[in-house]
């Protein structure tokens, strides 16, 4: 049997949810560490993307004091298929929000951070601005620190959003195309398939010094060569670091999972992947955007560097 031969049945039938395979199933558990993460992100009155998309590994990395804050409020004007964030009309943006995410950052001491939002599509600049006033926060609060940043399309936004945001120098910034473009109109009906491969182009061609990354769900319905087409797609985007993870249904609202993809075929996929030149590939079941992020980066800079030599 190759990598890429099916080893599991159909995730989900008609008549509810099959059980998860041995290698998706994660013991939640707390430490001291955890809550203190969270009494943090409360006291500070900051979101996470971890708590608002039921992250699976939330227990991990919050043991570790490592959150992804999400900023721009809880609310999102988007209605995708596979997000667990509640959707409706957004509070107005928190002014004190990028000192709190700086405050925050500096008491856990951390040595990377990533900061997310929900998407705003009610805001002039889609949210730009306030990536632009938490990086600035950042610097000045902990200026060791390295930023990776997760944005929305900003979608029928002026081109100067991302001008914007780029200018203020994260070291990653990160936008995920999320799935195969045959599947955008059910998966991601608010988004285009290649607006969001153009941004990530246009990020690249504004300072090429700042890594870019982005990131499919597998599992949705997607075939092998679609999956190989869109690796295509992000390398000639000049695209540093894809990761590959399996979708997770959040409630029976959501999009079901067509199938639980299996470690080897993850495996698979990532060889292919680095064959085709992306600088870093994650790819497994429980892989996510922002899952060891500060390792990762780390292992960006010193596969630059080795390319460049």
């Amino acid at each position: 049997m190759d990598d890429f031969s099916p080893s599991s049945p159909p995730a989900e039938t008609d008549t509810g949810y099959r059980r998860k395979p041995e290698w998706l199933r994660v013991k939640l558990g707390t430490t001291p560490e955890a809550a203190e993460t969270r009494r943090t992100m409360r006291r500070l009155k900051l979101n996470t993307v971890c708590e608002e998309a039921a992250c699976p590994n939330l227990g991990e990395c919050w043991s570790k004091k490592h959150a992804t804050v999400m900023i721009l409020g809880d609310v999102c004007t988007r209605a995708c298929a596979f997000c667990n964030v509640k959707t409706g009309m957004p509070r107005a943006v928190d002014p004190l929000e990028p000192a709190h995410v700086a405050d925050a950052c500096a008491e856990m001491g951390l040595e990377h951070i990533v900061i997310t939002s929900v998407d705003r599509d009610d805001l002039p600049d889609g949210g730009a601005g306030q990536f632009v006033k938490v990086i600035e926060a950042l610097r000045a609060r902990a200026p060791n620190t390295t930023i990776e940043i997760l944005t929305p399309d900003f979608r029928n936004k002026a081109k100067s959003a991302v001008e914007r945001i780029v200018a203020a120098r994260p070291d990653v910034y990160n936008h995920n195309l999320e799935t195969v473009p045959r599947l955008y109109p059910t998966i991601r009906p608010g988004a285009r398939y290649y607006h969001s491969l153009r941004l990530l182009e246009q990020v690249k061609a504004l300072d090429a010094q700042i890594f870019t990354k982005s990131g499919l769900m597998l599992g949705l319905g997607e075939e092998r060569l679609e999956v190989q087409q869109v690796m295509d797609d992000m390398r000639s985007a000049d695209i540093d670091f894809l990761t590959l993870g399996q979708y997770l249904r959040p409630t029976p609202r959501h999009a079901a999972v067509a199938r639980f993809v299996p470690p080897a075929e993850f495996n698979g996929h990532a060889a292919i992947a680095r064959a085709k030149g992306f600088l870093l590939v994650a790819a497994s079941p429980l892989t996510r955007s922002s899952y060891h992020a500060g390792a990762d980066f780390a292992r960006l800079q010193a596969a630059r560097s080795a390319r460049l030599a």
